[in-house]
C-alpha cells in the first residue's frame, strides 16, 4: 500500500513538473513574441533617410547627420545677401559704383590671401558672404571696397581660425599692398559688424557641401577616395568669385557642385545618392538644372588657360631688411585715401568716384588652382576645344 501512495504521489509530482515546464514555455513564447522585431536599413535610400528622421536608434550617426541638415536648411535663408542690392552691383557699368566685376576682382583678392596666410576654406566662403551680405545692404563708394573686403576677411579668421593663427592687422593690411591704416580697418570692421547685426555664424554653401559629402561617405564608404572634398571645395571657391552665385540657396549650390561631380565620375550608386538627397530637401528639378548648368559653365571658363586666377604667389617677395623697411614705410605710411567717415554709410551715397590707381589686382596673374586634381579633366577639354 505504501508502494502504491509513493508512485502515486511521485506521478502527480510529474505531471506538476510538467505543467510548470509547459507553463514556463509558454510564457517564454509570450515574452519573445512581446520583443520588438530588428529593424533592418531598407535598400532605398531615400526610406532609409525617412526611417533615421524617425526612430535615431537606425543609426544615431546618419540621425545626427539628418538633424543638422535639417537646422541649416530653416537657417540658410536668414544669411542669404539682399537679392535686390545683388541686381544693383550687376547692373552698375564699370567704373560708376561698385560693379560686378570690381566684387568679383575683390574675391579674388581674398582667395590670394586666404592661401597666403594658411587659412581655411571656411575663413573665404564666410568672408565672402560677409561681404555680399554687406555690399548688397549698403551703397559704398569703390574707393572703401578694399578695406571692406579685407575687415570681412579678418572678421571671418577672427571667428573660424585659432586666435594663435589669425594674422595681426599690421601684417593683413601690408601683405594686401592696400593703401589704409589700422585704424581705418578698426572702423571698418566696427561698421561692418554693426550693419550685419553680428552674425558672423553663417550657413553657407560649404556647410552644406560637407554635410552631403558625409551622408555620401556614410552610405558608400569605400568611395573615400573617388569623391574628394578637396576638389569640390576648390570649385566651391571658384563659383564664389562670380557674384552670379551669391543669388543661390546655398543647398541648392552644393548639391549642383556634388552632382556636377558624381556626374564627371559616371557613378550611378552615387547619383541615386544625390537624386534622394534632392527629394529629401524637396529641391524642385528644375532649380536644381538651373545651378548645375551655371555651375558647369563657370568651371569649364575656370578651366581655361586665359582666365585670370587667383595667385597668392605674387605676395610673396625675397627682400633685403632695408628694401622691406622701404616697402613698410611706403605701403604703411600716410594714406592717400581719405579717412572713413563714421556716418558716410547711407543709401543716398554717391558711386561716382573710381577705385583708387594705386590698387592692383593680386588675381592678375595665372595660377594653379585650376590644374591638377582641382579641376575635372571633361572641363579642361570643353575648354581647349
Amino acid at each position: 500500500m505504501y508502494a502504491s501512495y509513493v508512485r502515486m504521489v511521485t506521478s502527480r509530482r510529474g505531471r506538476g513538473n510538467g505543467l510548470h515546464q509547459q507553463k514556463g514555455k509558454r510564457l517564454e513564447k509570450q515574452k519573445t513574441d512581446r520583443r520588438p522585431a530588428s529593424r533592418k536599413c531598407p535598400s532605398n535610400i531615400s526610406g532609409y533617410f525617412e526611417l533615421t528622421e524617425r526612430d535615431p536608434s537606425v543609426d544615431m550617426e546618419a540621425f545626427r547627420l539628418m538633424k543638422e541638415l535639417k537646422l541649416n536648411l530653416e537657417q540658410e535663408s536668414q544669411y542669404l545677401p539682399k537679392e535686390s542690392g545683388l541686381k544693383l552691383i550687376e547692373a552698375n557699368p564699370e567704373g560708376k559704383g561698385i560693379s560686378a566685376k570690381c566684387r568679383d576682382d575683390k574675391v579674388e583678392d581674398l582667395w590670394s590671401l586666404t592661401s597666403f596666410f594658411g587659412y581655411s576654406t571656411q575663413t573665404f566662403v564666410l568672408a565672402v558672404n560677409l561681404l555680399d551680405r554687406f555690399l548688397a545692404m549698403m551703397k559704398v563708394q569703390p574707393k572703401h571696397l578694399a578695406c571692406i573686403s579685407i575687415g570681412c576677411l579678418h572678421i571671418a579668421a577672427k571667428v573660424v581660425e585659432d586666435k594663435c593663427d589669425v594674422s595681426s592687422t599690421h601684417e593683413l593690411i601690408r601683405i594686401s599692398q592696400c593703401k589704409f591704416t589700422v585704424s581705418d580697418l578698426g572702423r571698418m570692421e566696427k561698421i561692418i559688424s554693426e550693419k550685419l547685426n553680428f552674425q558672423f555664424q553663417a550657413v553657407t554653401a560649404l556647410t552644406f557641401l560637407h554635410l552631403y559629402h558625409a551622408i555620401v561617405l556614410s552610405h558608400t564608404s569605400s568611395r573615400k577616395e573617388i569623391l574628394s572634398l578637396d576638389k569640390l571645395e576648390a570649385q566651391l571657391k571658384a563659383c564664389l568669385c562670380r557674384i552670379v552665385f551669391s543669388k543661390a540657396k546655398p543647398s541648392v549650390l552644393a548639391l549642383s557642385l556634388i552632382q556636377q561631380e558624381i556626374e564627371a565620375l559616371q557613378s550611378v550608386d552615387l547619383f541615386e545618392i544625390a537624386q534622394s538627397i534632392q527629394r529629401h530637401l524637396r529641391i524642385s528639378e528644375t532649380e536644381l538644372q538651373l545651378w548645375r548648368g551655371l555651375v558647369a559653365q563657370c568651371l569649364v571658363q575656370y578651366s581655361s588657360p586665359t582666365c585670370s586666377k587667383p595667385n597668392h604667389r605674387k605676395l610673396v617677395w625675397i627682400v633685403s631688411r632695408r628694401t622691406a623697411q622701404n616697402l613698410h614705410s611706403s605701403y604703411c605710411g600716410a594714406p592717400e585715401l581719405p579717412t572713413i567717415p563714421e556716418d558716410g554709410w547711407t543709401e543716398s551715397e554717391d558711386w561716382s568716384e573710381e577705385l583708387s590707381s594705386g590698387e592692383e589686382s593680386l588675381s592678375s596673374s595665372l595660377g594653379s588652382d585650376a590644374e591638377g586634381p582641382y579641376f575635372p579633366a571633361h572641363f579642361q577639354k570643353k575648354s581647349a576645344a
